[in-house]
């Protein structure tokens, strides 16, 4: 994960603890919050494939015959 990423990630969960307030703008608030985490861990990103780019999934060309 890019730092950049794990950085924005503890500053919204920093945020969503501080806003432990039961007034309703203060639980918006927090929804929000831990719902752009919720976000955030469902669009990582997928590693770039390891494979070179002449290697073929058998399972790949099974499907293909």
């Amino acid at each position: 994960m890019p730092p950049t990423y794990v950085l924005a990630r503890d500053h919204l969960q920093r945020a969503a603890t501080i806003l432990q307030g039961t007034d309703q703008r203060s639980r918006q608030l927090r929804h929000i919050i831990e719902r752009t985490i919720g976000l955030m861990d469902e669009a990582r990103p997928e590693p770039p494939p390891s494979m070179p780019g002449n290697v073929v999934e058998l399972n790949d060309y099974r499907h293909q015959r």
